[in-house]
C-alpha cells in the first residue's frame, strides 16, 4: 500500500466537518419559504462516511408548486439595477463568508481545502460577471435602412427574460456551477428551480440563502434537493421555459427526449487531449498535465486524460509526469498539505479501478497508481493503453492519465479527434505557427496554448462540440442563451409635408 493512501484517518477532521454546516438553512427552498420538514435525504463526507446533515426528500408535487410560485411571480417587478445590485452584494457577502463556504464545500465533495478556496474565489467573480452582464440586455439599433422595403422603418431590439429555468448541477463544483446558471438567470431577469447534485446539496442551500440575503426576491427562488422522480418532474415541467444542465451525455439525451419542444443548455463534459511537440518545454508541460489530470481527483470536466508526445520527448515527459503524480499526497481533504482527495464515492473509486484494471489486463503499463482504498485512488498514469480501452475513449471522470507517442503531429491530431466529446485540448509548442495551425484542426470549444485542456476563465465562452454539450455557459454568453431579443419597429411616414 503507498504511503500517501496509508496516512488517510477517517476519523479525523470529522468535528470540523460538522460545524461548517451548523447553520445551514432547511432541506429545500418552496414558494418563498425554508422548508423544515421530511429532511430523512442524508448528505455524507465521501472521505469518511461522516454525516454532514439531511436535506428535504422533495416529490414531483414540490416541484409542482416550485415552478407555478416561481411563474405566477413573475410578472412582479424586479428592474434591472436592483438585479445588478442584488449579485453585486452577492459577491460581497460571499467574499465575506468564503471560509464557512469553503469548509463546507470541502466537506460535502471531494475537493481539498485549498481547492474549495479557489471555487468560493471563482464563484465571487462568476457573480461579478453576472452583475455586470447587465450590459448585456440593452441589445442594439437594427439597421432597416439597408433592406428593401425598409427605408422607411427605425427600431432596435433589446433581450427579455425566457421565463422559468431549470437548473441542474453536479456534484463536481458543487459552487461556482450553480452561480455559472442562477446568476445569469437572474441578471436576465428570469426566476430559478434549481436541483443540484443529491451528492453536495448543503452547499447550494447555503448559496441560495446567501442570494436571498443579498436581495434576491423569493419568489425568483427555489431549491429541490432531491427525491423519486424530482429530476424528471423538473425538466418536463410545463412550466420551464429553459433547462440548463450539467453532467452526462445519456442523462441529457433522456432531457431532451422527455422535456420535448424547449431550450436546453447543456455541457456534458470531455476526454480530453493534450499534445505536447518536440520542441516544447518538457518541465512546464509535465507540471500542468499533473495538475490538470489530478485536481479535485480527476473528476472535472476540462481533467487532462490523454496526451499525445512526440516520440523524441516522449519518454522524458513520462518520466517527469510519472514523477510529478508520485509526488502528490493523497489524505484527509481539511489537511492542507493533501493534493488529492477521495473521490465522491467508492462505487466510483470502484468504478475507475475497473477500468485501469481492463487497460492494465488489455496490455498498459501503469507507470504509478493503479490503487484503491476505500473512495480513494491513486494518482495514476498509464502507458502503452490500446486505444479500444475505456481510459482512452471514455471519460473517465478520475484521477487516470494515458500518454502516448506519435511520430507527426497530424498522427497527434487525428488520435486527439478520435473521440465523441469535444470541449478542450491543449498544446505545448513553441512555435506559434505549429500552434494556431493545430488549433484550427482540434475539434474543441477552446485549444490552449502551452497550457492543458484544463483552463476555464469564467468570462469566456465554455462549452465544446460533438457531444460534449450544447450551447454555451460563460456569464455573457449563459445571458444571451437565457433571453431572447425582442424587436420594436416603428414605421415612419413616408411623408411628413
Amino acid at each position: 500500500m503507498p504511503a500517501s493512501l496509508s496516512t488517510v484517518d477517517q476519523d479525523q477532521h470529522t468535528s470540523r466537518n460538522l460545524s461548517a454546516v451548523e447553520d445551514l438553512p432547511g432541506g429545500a427552498f418552496l414558494e418563498g419559504s425554508w422548508q423544515l420538514a421530511d429532511r430523512a435525504q442524508e448528505v455524507r463526507n465521501p472521505e469518511d462516511g461522516a454525516l454532514l446533515g439531511c436535506v428535504s426528500t422533495s416529490t414531483p408535487a414540490d416541484v409542482t408548486r416550485a415552478v407555478a410560485y416561481i411563474r405566477a411571480n413573475l410578472k412582479q417587478e424586479w428592474p434591472l439595477r436592483s438585479r445588478r445590485e442584488a449579485l453585486e452584494k452577492a459577491a460581497r457577502l460571499l467574499a465575506e463568508a468564503s471560509a464557512p463556504f469553503a469548509a463546507l464545500i470541502a466537506s460535502e465533495s471531494s475537493k481539498t481545502i485549498r481547492e474549495a478556496e479557489r471555487e468560493v474565489q471563482r464563484c465571487t467573480e462568476t457573480l461579478r460577471l453576472s452583475a455586470a452582464a447587465a450590459s448585456v440586455l440593452g441589445g442594439e439599433t437594427l439597421n432597416f435602412e439597408d433592406s428593401p422595403g425598409g427605408g422607411n422603418k427605425i427600431g432596435w431590439y433589446s433581450r427579455k427574460p425566457v421565463g422559468v429555468v431549470a437548473a441542474v448541477t453536479p456534484f463536481n463544483d458543487p459552487l461556482n456551477l450553480v452561480a455559472h446558471k442562477l446568476g445569469p438567470a437572474l441578471i436576465g431577469g428570469n426566476g430559478v428551480v434549481l436541483k443540484p447534485s443529491g451528492r453536495t446539496p448543503l452547499t447550494a442551500l447555503a448559496f441560495v440563502q446567501l442570494l436571498l440575503a443579498a436581495g434576491v426576491p423569493a419568489e425568483r427562488l427555489a431549491v429541490v434537493a432531491g427525491g423519486p422522480g424530482v429530476a424528471e418532474a423538473l425538466v418536463t415541467d410545463p412550466g420551464i421555459d429553459l433547462i440548463s444542465f450539467t453532467g452526462g451525455p445519456g442523462t441529457a439525451e433522456s432531457i431532451a427526449a422527455a422535456a420535448g419542444a424547449r431550450k436546453i443548455v447543456s455541457e456534458l463534459g470531455g476526454n480530453n487531449a493534450t499534445i505536447v511537440c518536440a520542441d516544447a518545454d518538457v518541465a512546464h508541460a509535465a507540471e500542468a498535465i499533473v495538475a490538470g489530470a489530478f485536481g479535485v481527483a480527476g473528476q472535472n470536466c476540462l481533467s487532462v486524460q490523454r496526451v499525445y508526445a512526440e516520440e523524441s520527448v516522449y519518454q522524458e515527459l513520462v518520466r517527469r509526469v510519472t514523477a510529478g503524480a508520485q509526488a502528490l499526497k493523497c489524505g484527509p481533504k481539511l489537511d492542507r498539505t493533501t493534493d488529492v482527495g477521495p473521490l465522491i464515492s467508492d462505487a466510483e473509486a470502484e468504478r475507475v479501478e475497473a477500468w485501469v484494471d481492463e487497460a492494465r489486463t488489455a496490455g498498459a503499463f501503469v507507470r504509478t497508481g493503479g490503487t484503491r482504498r476505500n473512495a480513494y485512488y491513486e494518482p495514476t498514469v498509464l502507458t502503452d493503453v490500446p486505444t479500444y480501452c475505456r481510459v482512452i475513449r471514455d471519460e473517465v471522470f478520475g484521477p487516470v492519465v494515458s500518454i502516448l507517442p506519435f511520430r507527426e503531429v497530424g498522427e497527434a491530431v487525428r488520435a486527439a479527434n478520435n473521440t465523441e466529446y469535444g470541449l478542450q485540448a491543449g498544446v505545448f509548442t513553441r512555435s506559434v505557427e505549429h500552434a494556431l495551425a493545430i488549433a484550427e484542426l482540434l475539434e474543441v470549444g477552446a485549444v490552449v496554448i502551452n497550457e492543458t485542456s484544463d483552463v476555464r476563465i469564467d468570462s469566456m465562452p465554455f462549452g465544446g462540440f460533438k457531444k460534449s454539450g450544447v450551447g454555451r455557459e460563460g456569464v455573457r454568453y449563459a445571458v444571451l442563451e437565457m433571453t431572447e431579443p425582442k424587436s420594436t419597429i416603428i414605421n415612419l411616414p413616408e411623408r411628413i409635408l
